[in-house]
């Protein structure tokens, strides 16, 4: 069981299956978030569907390109072959 885990995120011939499977995962977060009940939201951008997708995946982009930029100006990420 384990090995056709492994198999089916590991190997390359599932790509396409993978990639369906993320879809209809994103499609059906999606759908559900329009279920959610949302009479005790505090803000008005707490009321919209997606809103906490959207604001979790811009945070994760600019955290990722912040750090980027840090990494380089500061010195602290380094060349491939650095050790070499």
């Amino acid at each position: 069981m384990i090995k056709r885990v492994v198999d089916f995120f590991g190997d390359e011939r599932h790509a396409k299956r993978r990639r369906r499977l993320f879809y209809l995962v994103l499609v059906l977060i999606i759908i559900a978030d329009f279920l959610v009940f949302r009479e005790h939201a505090e803000y008005l951008w707490e009321r919209l569907p997606g809103w906490s997708a959207l604001y979790g995946f811009g945070s994760c982009v600019l955290l990722i390109f912040v750090s980027k930029f840090f990494g380089h100006q500061c010195g602290l990420m380094r060349r491939e072959d650095y050790y070499d």
